[in-house]
């Protein structure tokens, strides 16, 4: 008697190891229905339906649009971004020019070097705080942008006319959404 409690208890301790597993792999919540929760069977079936995957496709989509303007006037996609950030925004130091261009720093820093020896950005101290240096387009990258620009207006008029007007208006909302979430 005691040999079969032992070996239905090694059983049991096993086969709920096993459905453990397997509900971890399939990504199931046994506790889902009292929370409230949606339960999601399996949610990456394929590659091809990886959420990271589709954003990085999407991207490289709608960059076609944009690159040969980019390729003509000589400007990486990082290097436009700057010049568009500082021209929408005046002055930032290099650490919010980094965050809103989504540029590492030392990616940043040799922009900055090149824009700076191209006199395209001027360097200047903080009012506020000595220790700060300001970033700002010059009067020669001011005048780049308002050339490039309505070229790249016309590109994204472009792919909201393949896209539409609503679509792209709820592809922003959605990705604003994904954007604000945390683990």
């Amino acid at each position: 008697m005691f040999n079969l409690c032992k070996l239905a208890s090694i059983l049991l301790y096993w086969v709920v190891n096993i459905l453990s597993s397997f509900m971890f792999v399939l990504n199931i919540n046994p506790h889902a229905q009292r929370h409230n929760q949606v339960v999601i069977k399996n949610p990456m079936k394929k590659l091809e339906d990886s959420l990271t995957l589709q954003l990085l496709r999407s991207r490289e989509s709608a960059m076609q649009f944009f690159r040969p303007i980019l390729q003509e006037t000589g400007f990486t996609e990082q290097q436009w971004r700057v010049i568009r950030v500082l021209n929408d925004n005046g002055q930032l130091d290099a650490k919010q020019l980094a965050e809103r261009c989504c540029i590492l720093s030392p990616s940043l820093t040799r922009i900055i070097s090149r824009f700076e020896s191209d006199g395209l950005i001027i360097r200047n101290r903080s009012e506020h705080d000595q220790r700060i240096t300001l970033l700002s387009l010059s009067d020669k990258a001011t005048e780049i942008f308002k050339e490039i620009s309505p070229k790249i207006d016309q590109a994204y008029a472009s792919l909201i006319g393949k896209l539409g007007e609503e679509k792209m208006q709820q592809l922003s909302r959605l990705l604003t959404e994904v954007t604000r979430l945390t683990p």
